[in-house]
């Protein structure tokens, strides 16, 4: 009796461990990133599962939304729950608990949109082949930069996919006072853009605080066209300059102690007109931008990086680079404290464990009609 007790104590801790070892490998955040491109969205498929085969490692809040999913559509002519975004919003009850999709119609709604933080797990979903535009000429100068993008997320758990977002203020000339406008400001936590294209000029998105991932996205813009607190990861991205022989840079990330903040670029396109432009620069004290397998064109200045007139942050930057190509992303001529990092030294940044994805992180919808 004791033997058979004893052998049972054992089998029984042997299944625990088993059982231990199956969750961790499911939630494992390590799994890097292939430096092949085409790898991409084999790699993406095996480590974003749908909720329904992650339930162990999602957060409990996200697996009770999409296990009751709601249908709004939104069509600017009618013939839908909805004409206007907005109105689609509003009808969202605050402490929302379920996971909302609103199909967004093909065509071009002027709407200045806020989703503020008491409507999580909310999704922006426009058809792939007939993507809908989101469009507003908000300034600096009439809200304030932050506020003057056209989509703001303040709420938790927001999805994008397939959806252009777009500021149509006129390009800052340097002489109108406040004309820095934003296309998009996110300022809730684990939101994820899927094929989007966000557009404007200088402060294009406000990425403000929070974990997020852009994969398959367009970005274009001027000056600090990504710039905020956020910690992002930036994956098969393209990152359009629009430069015309004045200051250009992507990124103005504004970490200033010792946190997890930071922006990781993984296998994006620095593509774009004029020269000279900036990866990065020195905004606020200890900013932390990391290229990694990204292609670079002759638009990335050969010093890559800017101080911002700073010398004493030359100390405190992060600004890392790993495996890039492209005649933008030649070593030659880099600021010094530039940082050329090994395998090490890049795997931190270049998988989900950057953003804590296994908590948070499902596919985009599939399609919709």
């Amino acid at each position: 009796m004791v033997g058979k007790r004893t052998s049972c104590v054992a089998v029984h801790a042997a299944l625990m461990t088993v059982l231990l070892i199956a969750i961790s490998v499911v939630s494992d955040d390590a799994a890097p990133i292939p430096a092949d491109n085409a790898q991409l969205n084999t790699w993406f498929d095996n480590n974003v599962k749908p909720y329904t085969q992650s339930k162990g490692t999602l957060d409990p809040a996200l697996v009770k939304a999409e296990e009751g999913v709601k249908v709004i559509k939104v069509r600017r002519k009618g013939g839908a729950n909805f004409k206007t975004i907005t109105d689609a919003i509003n009808s969202i009850p605050a402490g929302n608990t379920r996971r909302v999709i609103i199909y967004i119609g093909h065509g071009v709604y002027k709407e200045k949109i806020t989703i503020d933080p008491s409507k999580p797990f909310v999704t922006l979903y426009g058809a792939p082949n007939s993507m809908p535009t989101l469009t507003y000429d908000g300034t600096a100068a009439q809200y304030g930069t932050v506020d003057s993008a056209t989509l703001i997320v303040q709420s938790d758990y927001f999805v994008a996919a397939n959806i252009i977002i777009a500021n149509s203020s006129p390009r800052p000339d340097g002489r109108r006072k406040g004309a820095q406008a934003s296309a998009l400001r996110i300022s809730g936590d684990k939101a994820a853009f899927h094929n989007c294209k966000i557009k404007g000029f200088q402060d294009t998105i406000c990425d403000d605080r929070g974990k997020h991932f852009f994969k398959d996205c367009y970005i274009e813009g001027t000056v600090d066209f990504i710039f905020g607190s956020g910690t992002s990861l930036y994956m098969n991205t393209t990152l359009n300059v629009l430069g015309d022989g004045g200051f250009t840079v992507i990124a103005a990330q504004a970490r200033e102690y010792d946190d997890e903040t930071g922006y990781s670029f993984v296998h994006c396109s620095v593509i774009g007109t004029g020269i000279g432009t900036y990866l990065g620069r020195a905004w606020m004290n200890k900013p932390r931008v990391i290229y990694a397998y990204t292609i670079m064109s002759g638009v990335v200045s050969p010093v890559g990086w800017s101080d911002n007139f700073h010398k004493e942050r030359d100390g405190t930057v992060f600004y890392g680079e790993y495996k890039n190509s492209g005649p933008g992303a030649s070593v030659s001529g880099r600021a010094e404290y530039t940082k050329q990092l090994n395998e090490a030294e890049a795997q931190p940044f270049i998988s989900l464990g950057f953003i804590q994805g296994s908590s948070w992180l499902v596919p985009p919808p599939k399609s919709l009609r």
